[in-house]
C-alpha cells in the first residue's frame, strides 16, 4: 500500500505519519511507501520497513499536485490548509491553497484515473472543520443543522466538502470528510489559527510560561486531542464508507467545554499556581472570530460510524503532559 499524506509536517499530520509507521499497516493493509508532502519537507525516518518519500512544494501549483497522483497512491490524506486566522487576514492565500489547493487535487485524482482507463479510484480521506457552521446555533448542533459559514476558512472548507461530495458521487474517488474540532493541547510554539489561544492557555502555564486569554471565561467550545484526531483519520481511511451514502462529511465527536471548565481541569490536573499564569487580554477580533464558532454538537452520525471522542478534558491535559515528558 502506497499512502500520501499531504501537511505531513504539520502537529497532526506528522503524529498520523509516526502512529502509520510504528504500526507497519493501516487497517490489514501493509505499508509499503509514505509520501509525506508539505511546504516544510517532515523529518520523519523510515521503519518497520515503510519507505519515507519527504517532498516540500506548494499545494496551490497544479503541476506539483500532478506529481503527488503519478504514482498513484492508495489512500490519500488532505490535511493541508491555511488557518482560521491567517485564511481571514490573508484573504488570496487562504482561497488559494484551502480551495484551489484541493480542487488540483482532486482534478490530478479524475485525470490519472481517466488516463489509465478510469481504475483509478483511491481513498481520500478530507480534514474539513466545525467552521463550516454559522451562528444562530441551536444549544447543541444536530446533523441535519446546514452550512452557513461566518468566516473565510469556514467558507474554504464548505467548498471542499462539496467538491468531495461531487467527485465521490461521479466515481473519480472515494471520499470522506471529517470536521475536526479545535485540537487541543497542541505542542509546541503558538500557530497562526485564532483557536490557538485553546491550546497556549494549557500549553504555556504547564511550561512555567504566562499566556493571554483573549475571550471571556463563559466561552464554550469543542474540542478533542491531538491523539483522537489521528483516531479519526485512521478510522476514515479504513472505515466502509458506503454506510455513509452520499452524505460524505460527517462531523467528528467532541469534547464541549467552557474556557473555566478547561481552567478546572488545569487546577486539578496540575494545581492552582499553574492557572495563575493565565492572563485576560481580551482581543475584540479574536473574540468576534469565535463568537461565530459553534458550542456543542450531537455527532450521532460519526459515532454510529464508530469515531470515539476523548474521555475528558483532564485526560487531555494529562495526555499532553505525558507527551512533553517523553520528548525530553
Amino acid at each position: 500500500m502506497r499512502i500520501l499524506i499531504i501537511g505531513a509536517a504539520g502537529m497532526v499530520g506528522r503524529r498520523l505519519a509516526e502512529k502509520l509507521l510504528s504500526d507497519g499497516k493501516l487497517g490489514s493493509e501493509r505499508i509499503e511507501t509514505i509520501h509525506a508532502f508539505d511546504v516544510v519537507e517532515a523529518p520523519l525516518a523510515p521503519a518497520n520497513g515503510i519507505q519515507i518519500e519527504a517532498q516540500a512544494g506548494d499545494i496551490a501549483d497544479a503541476k506539483t499536485v500532478e506529481g503527488l497522483i503519478a504514482q498513484k497512491p492508495d489512500v490519500i490524506f488532505h490535511l493541508a490548509a491555511i488557518v482560521s486566522g491567517e485564511a481571514e487576514v490573508a484573504f488570496e492565500k487562504g482561497y488559494g491553497i484551502n480551495m484551489d489547493g484541493t480542487r488540483h487535487l482532486l482534478e490530478a485524482i479524475r485525470l490519472r484515473g481517466e488516463n489509465g482507463g478510469g481504475s483509478y479510484r483511491p481513498r481520500l480521506v478530507f480534514t474539513s472543520s466545525i467552521a463550516v457552521f454559522g451562528a444562530p446555533f441551536p444549544d447543541k448542533i444536530d446533523d441535519e443543522f446546514f452550512r452557513a459559514p461566518l468566516t473565510s476558512y469556514g467558507t474554504q472548507k464548505a467548498i471542499g466538502e462539496l467538491l468531495l461530495a461531487d467527485y465521490t458521487r461521479k466515481g473519480f474517488i472515494d471520499g470522506i470528510g471529517i470536521r475536526l474540532p479545535t485540537i487541543v493541547v497542541r505542542p509546541g510554539k503558538p500557530n497562526k489559527a485564532a483557536s490557538g489561544f485553546f491550546s497556549g492557555i494549557i500549553r504555556e502555564p504547564l511550561a512555567g510560561q504566562d499566556a493571554i486569554l483573549p475571550v471571556s471565561d463563559d466561552v464554550r467550545h469543542w474540542v478533542a486531542s491531538p491523539d483522537a484526531a489521528v483516531g479519526f483519520l485512521l478510522h476514515a481511511g479504513t472505515m466502509d464508507l458506503a454506510q455513509l451514502g452520499d452524505r460524505r462529511s460527517l462531523t467528528m465527536p467532541g469534547l464541549s467545554v467552557t474556557i473555566a471548565e478547561m481552567m478546572e481541569a488545569l487546577a486539578r490536573v496540575a494545581g492552582h499556581d499553574v492557572v495563575a499564569h493565565i492572563k485576560r487580554r481580551h482581543d475584540p477580533q479574536i473574540a468576534a472570530i469565535v463568537d461565530g464558532w459553534p458550542r456543542d454538537f450531537i455527532a450521532r452520525r460519526a459515532q454510529e460510524a464508530g469515531f470515539t471522542a476523548d474521555r475528558d478534558f483532564d485526560s487531555i491535559i494529562r495526555a499532553h503532559i505525558a507527551d512533553e515528558e517523553a520528548r525530553k
